[in-house]
């Protein structure tokens, strides 16, 4: 029997209050746990919109796979260990080398805004776009709407 496999990416897009947190995690989860190895981690990327909800999801995923190390089961544990094809055993001990390995490198661990993402971007290629690779991101809406309204009127 084929075992799942989900799309290389995936984009969920849903109304506050609808469990998108809850999805993002589980999926998340489903990608590192499917694996042996927690060195996974590295090959995952997850980006949303605010900062809050990038701590969240960070807060959530770290809860969620400290929970499974204990084995402590509930609905999401019983999902991916269904998805997984694992037993209860072996999702707990993919779950506790997770953990360890997120808190050992967690620089690895991208859960990310859109706005670093593409900051990470742009500093990464500055000098082939022309930019001096220090640049400073400066938000100064005031400077910035003021620009806006002389190119609208010109």
């Amino acid at each position: 029997m084929p075992t799942f496999q989900p799309p290389p990416f995936k984009i969920y897009n849903a109304s506050a209050g609808s469990g998108k947190t809850y999805t993002l995690v589980q999926s998340y989860l489903y990608r590192v746990l499917n694996s042996p190895y927690p060195q996974q981690v590295k090959r995952l990327l997850a980006i949303t919109f605010t900062n809050k909800a990038a701590q969240e999801m960070k807060g959530r995923i770290l809860e969620q796979l400290e929970r499974f190390a204990e084995n402590k089961h509930d609905e999401m544990f019983e999902e991916l260990q269904r998805l997984c094809s694992l037993s209860s055993r072996e999702l707990q001990e993919r779950a506790k080398k997770a953990y360890l390995y997120i808190l050992h490198h967690y620089g690895h661990f991208n859960v990310s805004t859109i706005d670093k993402l593409t900051h990470q971007i742009i500093r990464t290629f500055a000098r082939d776009f022309g930019i001096n690779p220090r640049f400073d991101v400066a938000l100064d809406s005031k400077d910035f709407m003021a620009e806006v309204v002389d190119r609208v009127l010109s």
